[in-house]
């Protein structure tokens, strides 16, 4: 959920045990969180010191130690910074070299699964000499090649460079928690982590693409490959990528798609009887655990990021039943703003389970963690709950180096309100013709406010399915971009729509409003919003994020097993979560609520951060922003905003994109 910003105060004492070192005799059985960065070059040698510095800009991404292999031709060179869990030994140095076949790899995350595919490799002949799941990657290459990609189950991006085959392969886990992203140019490919690190490269680009920003000002995130630089690209999740090494001649696909829903599942607006639900909650339960079970794995405190709701709070219930330690629970609060303060739900879960429970009090200060934020997020988005994400991340790091969170459950399982609000828009749609709906919609339009709850609701109860679908969770209106961005004036009207089309035609091979619906969100604003901000947050405090609900066995259950009625009515979402939680959960917990870390945005953009605002109200010249923004434009959303209207998201996504463009001196527009 999107709030607003400022630096906090923390009122928690730090873990006694915070900065202990591993215990004697420590093995890692699981990969660490790492940042990875590396060159193919078709031309002209690896400049070996310009590789450094760009991985040393992931520093805050594996602060343990670093790595660098450079091919024999100077022509493949790849980089690695080591976040260590526990051990520390060389055992698990990367880039990791297969002895037999002479391939290396650079790799970013987890395999959860490596133990039973260490097993199938060692029947086969491919005995492992260390317990790391990065030699496990290998060992499955040697094995079965590109195909052994379906098989990995885990968040992972990684490189594997192979010398017999002359092939560079790059890959992304299914549900895209570990970023990628790429620099092309002719005769050479560049890949990172983060997009600094490919900017440490004097000839990269820093341009802004006007499609990219058309697309943040619509929804706070640009969406698919494309990013907000017009010359750097992302490999999508559940996507491979095979570079010759000698030609440059590249292939690329997809080793995973999102299931299908089952095929008996209710018509939109159907309903799941209780029977339904509680067989299907049963079969949830086993799923759930054992996703938790393997992500526990590890051999150091691991925490909870519990905000007090649904998802968190089950994630919660499965550690306390699997962990053989006490379960260690996070939360942030905010006590002046009663609305988003959390901790006295989490408060109660904690207690139910009898976790070791820290709470956090923020309080807004000086804009400074803004500034952090915005340099952090180089690919920027308008979400302004990475603010108490980074705070608890922090806050955990100090007793922890792994936490689970809850993300995922919203779209696996219909948890945002815009769900049961299409179902009831389809419900209109189906009991008036079209030449009563729409005059009815935009008569109604000219009198209620564009700030007013509902109006949304009214605008795409107006139009068609897709545009529904389109307008949900949408920040910025054509009009409304277009009163800030004059050259959005200008433009074709394909190329002002360009946003809204792109997302009400992604997922037309579904049938159902809901499935449709969850599947868009998986594909776009989990991917480059929700996970963009807790892998770039959690990464600068140098915490370890696993998230059960994205599991490969709990997304294949979730679209594959469980029909669109047991998610969500007109009336009522994640039926089925909820129907869980009243097994498991407090039986006083408010389920219903919809909250999740968020911060009082608004409050904060008229107090501590409105001195920020100045270069975005003022007619001082910006480097980027003064040729793009249109100042009047602004002022009215900031008079608005004095007004008391709920428009603090919007001047977040402008103030995060001034202070982006500030950092990474982004002058320039392409397109």
């Amino acid at each position: 959920m999107r709030g607003g910003g400022g630096e906090f105060i923390l009122r928690c004492p730090p873990s006694p045990d915070a900065g202990a070192p591993p215990p004697p005799g420590a093995r890692a059985y699981i990969a660490r969180m790492c940042g990875i960065v590396g060159t193919l070059r078709l031309r002209e040698r690896v400049d070996p010191e310009r590789l450094v510095a760009q991985r040393d800009t992931l520093v805050h991404r594996g602060p343990d130690s670093a790595g660098l292999w450079i091919a024999p031709d100077g022509r493949v060179g790849l980089a690695h910074r080591r976040l260590a869990i526990i051990d520390l030994s060389p055992g698990g140095h990367q880039p990791m070299v297969d002895p037999r076949t002479g391939a290396v790899i650079t790799f970013n995350g987890e395999i959860y699964n490596y133990r039973a595919l260490r097993d199938a490799l060692a029947a086969l002949g491919h005995e492992a000499a260390t317990q790391s799941d990065t030699e496990v990657i290998l060992l499955a290459y040697r094995a079965w090649g590109v195909d052994c990609l379906p098989r990995l189950q885990g968040m992972f991006a990684f490189a594997l460079y192979d010398p017999q085959q002359h092939r560079l392969l790059l890959a992304r886990d299914r549900a895209g928690e570990k970023p990628l992203f790429l620099w092309r140019t002719e005769g050479q490919l560049s890949f990172a982590s983060e997009v600094k690190a490919l900017l440490a490269d004097p000839a990269c680009p820093r341009r802004l693409t006007l499609d990219g920003l058309n697309a943040y000002l619509a929804y706070g995130y640009a969406t698919g490959e494309h990013t907000l630089w017009a010359d750097i690209s992302q490999l999508p999740p559940g996507g491979w990528m095979t570079v010759d090494t000698r030609t440059g001649e590249t292939a690329s696909g997809a080793y995973w798609t999102l299931p299908q829903p089952p095929m008996s599942a209710p018509s939109a607006g159907g309903a799941a009887d209780d029977g339904d639900l509680e067989a299907l909650a049963a079969r949830l339960d086993g799923v759930l655990e054992g996703a938790v079970r393997r992500q526990l794995v590890a051999d150091v405190p691991v925490g909870i990021l519990l905000s007090g709701g649904v998802d968190s709070s089950l994630v919660t219930a499965m550690a306390a039943r699997v962990s053989e330690r006490p379960v260690r629970t996070f939360t942030v609060r905010f006590p002046d703003a009663p609305h988003a303060d959390e901790g006295p739900f989490a408060r109660q879960v904690a207690q139910h389970f009898g976790t070791h429970h820290t709470e956090l009090e923020a309080e807004p200060a000086t804009p400074d963690l803004l500034r952090t934020l915005a340099a952090q997020y180089d690919t920027p988005i308008a979400d302004s709950s990475m603010l108490p994400t980074y705070l608890v991340s922090r806050a955990i790091r100090r007793e922890a180096t792994v936490a689970l969170g809850g993300d995922g459950g919203d779209e696996l399982f219909g948890g945002y309100l815009r769900y049961p609000a299409l179902l009831q828009q389809a419900q209109w749609r189906r009991q008036l013709p079209a030449w009563v709906r729409r005059p009815l919609a935009r008569g109604a339009l000219a009198f209620w406010p564009p700030t007013a709850r509902g109006h949304g609701w009214l605008e795409a109860l107006g139009g068609s399915a897709e545009e529904g679908l389109a307008a949900a969770g949408r920040l910025l209106r054509p009009r409304e971009r277009q009163a800030l961005i004059p050259r959005l004036r200008s433009a074709a009207a394909e190329r002002v729509l360009a946003p809204e089309r792109l997302r009400g035609t992604l997922t037309r091979d579904r049938e159902g409003l809901v499935a449709r619906a969850t599947a868009l969100d998986f594909a776009t604003y989990m991917v480059d919003d929700v996970l963009v901000k807790v892998d770039r947050a959690s990464m600068l405090a140098s915490l370890e994020v696993r998230a059960p609900l994205l599991d490969a066995e709990m997304i294949t259950f979730a679209f594959g097993a469980v029909p669109d009625a047991a998610k969500v009515s007109p009336s009522a979402r994640k039926r089925l979560l909820r129907q869980l939680g009243r097994r498991l959960l407090p039986p006083s917990l408010d389920l219903a609520r919809k909250q999740g870390f968020a911060i009082p945005v608004s409050d904060w953009m008229r107090g501590p951060w409105r001195p920020l605002l100045r270069p975005l109200l003022e007619d001082a010249a910006h480097p980027l922003l003064g040729a793009l923004l249109d100042r009047d434009g602004c002022r009215r959303l900031a008079a608005r905003l004095d007004a008391g209207a709920p428009v603090g998201e919007p001047l977040f996504a402008l103030l995060m994109l001034g202070l982006w463009a500030d950092a990474y001196r982004v002058s320039d527009v392409a397109g």
